[in-house]
């Protein structure tokens, strides 16, 4: 009688055991969107000074998209020589002047 009821005891132990075991947490995972007021131009709509400070200070690289803000800052997304891969950002005024980051 006594192995009956320790067996029974064991029995409903592990049971419990395992319905822990099988509790999943949920992880919560966050999406952040940042929105910076650039809005993509034609490369065509560039002035002429940001151009040529881009043709200048970046010789051989191709632009691949231009970007405007209300502030009339430009962001421009180029390729270095030959490098699909090597997207860099610039950041100028409306006069061609190269600032860090706007």
């Amino acid at each position: 009688m006594k192995k009956l009821i320790l067996s029974a005891v064991i029995v409903l132990g592990s049971l419990f055991m395992n319905a822990e075991a099988a509790i999943s947490k949920k992880s919560n995972l966050d999406v952040v969107t940042f929105q910076d007021g650039f809005k993509e131009i034609k490369a065509e709509a560039l002035p002429v000074e940001v151009k040529a400070t881009l043709e200048k200070s970046f010789p051989g690289s191709k632009l691949v998209k231009a970007y405007v803000n209300s502030k009339k800052q430009y962001k421009l997304e180029i390729n270095s020589a030959g490098d699909d891969n090597d997207k860099r950002f610039v950041f100028t005024d409306s006069k061609g002047v190269i600032a860090e980051k706007y």
